[in-house]
């Protein structure tokens, strides 16, 4: 099962990854690495700010860093956390698969009405 700290992380992570604006950054930072705030924010149609508020949040949860390089604030995407996240469905899955192969059992079981 899953500890407490690590289900108040998955709780972090998927409530930053539950906006669609998150998750295009999060995405475009996937593809093209660090990128500044500035050329983040050129591809939404909000102000700097509100995507700086986005980028907070990303950053609360562990899924981006800021990197200053002189006046520039360069932003990248952080994969090691979505670790918690396939713990989560890796568990999900095993859970499923016990459930399924105990229905196939009953399925198969001849003597069992």
């Amino acid at each position: 099962m899953v500890e407490r700290e690590s289900q108040d992380d998955l709780n972090a992570i998927l409530k930053a990854a539950s906006d669609p604006t998150r998750r295009k950054i999060l995405t475009m930072l996937a593809q093209h690495g660090p990128l500044r705030v500035t050329d983040i924010a050129r591809q939404f149609d909000m102000s700097l700010n509100s995507v700086s508020k986005h980028i907070k949040v990303l950053e609360t949860a562990e899924l981006v860093q800021r990197r200053t390089e002189w006046r520039e604030h360069l932003i990248e995407v952080r994969m090691a956390p979505l670790s918690a996240i396939d713990t989560w469905f890796a568990e999900l899955r095993s859970i499923w698969a016990l459930r399924l192969d105990a229905l196939e059992a009953a399925l198969e079981d001849p003597d069992d009405d």
